[in-house]
């Protein structure tokens, strides 16, 4: 089963694949009927022709698409991304509800596969175990919230061993030092921290679960769809990438291609936006979620301590 980081890479696949099945059946075509059945026609061959010449397949099997995939929904694509591995599809049955995957799932990406942003952005859900130590003033470089029960990072700062070892916003701690800390409080973590030996602190997160990633596509005006205030989505655009692909309003953006804004201003997020180039991959949270994680937490804070670096790969 096939996977799409955007709609439009999904339809740029399945135009793909249908110009390509197309050609496939005019080099085949079905055979003609037993000599049997074709006693009728003349011993003689006819004057013309009785079978449409086949025409072999291109070496480039992407050469004929039409619309040309440059042109296809008004997005520009490059001939380096029109140029993509192809993956097999599990055919269904004309009575079949639904095909299970025998195979692990694939993503596939004709536009966004050579996107940067995408893989920097990457969410998982996953557990990672993650050894931390304290740097010369005997800080790790976060500050945690508790939310329903559980744990997380709000706060990473930049070149501290929080911020090497990998440590985003969002991040649910799961134990630290091989205790689990669930149902703690802000305080009770941070003080278990700060008596950890300085040399080796183990913990294991869960990332980012209250998170997503969306990938959209810039039109022609350089615009994804959605327009925000104070960092939250309040408004999308008609037909855009962002309307298609499911972003919501009433959520907040936490990272753009990966770099943390969280604590931004518009006016500092906005540039980040334009400069990318498409496409543009935004993670977000419910608004009800965020502000609840940051609501005993200054804004100026955040914004003077959160690591707001490019991620490396």
């Amino acid at each position: 089963m096939s996977l799409y980081p955007s709609l439009e890479d999904m339809k740029v696949d399945q135009l793909a694949r249908a110009q390509i099945a197309h050609a496939a059946q005019a080099a085949h075509p079905p055979p003609y009927p037993s000599t049997s059945q074709s006693a009728a026609y003349p011993a003689t061959a006819p004057p013309y022709p009785t079978t449409p010449e086949s025409r072999p397949v291109p070496a480039d099997k992407y050469a004929t698409l039409y619309p040309v995939l440059d042109e296809y929904m008004g997005l520009q694509i490059s001939q380096h991304q029109q140029h993509y591995p192809s993956t097999a599809v599990v055919p269904a049955s004309q009575n079949t509800v639904a095909v299970p995957s025998t195979k692990p799932t694939t993503m596939v990406a004709p536009i966004s596969g050579n996107s940067v942003g995408l893989a920097r952005a990457q969410v998982t859900h996953g557990l990672r175990e993650v050894l931390l130590c304290k740097d010369g003033n005997g800080r790790v470089g976060l500050r945690v919230q508790a939310v329903n029960k559980g744990v997380f990072i709000i706060v990473v700062q930049k070149n501290t061993p929080a911020a090497l070892a990998g440590l985003r916003f969002g991040d649910q701690i799961l134990m630290i030092n091989d205790v689990a800390v669930a149902g703690m409080s802000m305080d009770d973590v941070h003080k278990m921290i700060k008596k950890a030996n300085p040399e080796r602190i183990t913990m294991v997160v869960r990332d980012r679960p209250f998170e997503r990633t969306i990938t959209v596509h810039k039109d022609s005006a350089g615009t994804v769809g959605f327009g925000f205030k104070n960092g939250k989505i309040i408004n999308l655009v008609k037909d855009s990438s962002a309307a298609r692909n499911g972003v919501l309003i009433d959520h907040n953006l936490l990272e753009i291609n990966g770099q943390n804004v969280v604590g931004l201003k518009d006016k500092e997020i906005s540039p980040i936006i334009r400069e990318a180039p498409s496409p543009v991959t935004v993670t977000i949270m419910p608004s009800f979620i965020y502000d609840h994680m940051l609501k005993n937490t200054a804004s100026s804070f955040i914004k003077k301590t959160m690591d707001h670096s490019i991620p490396d790969l």
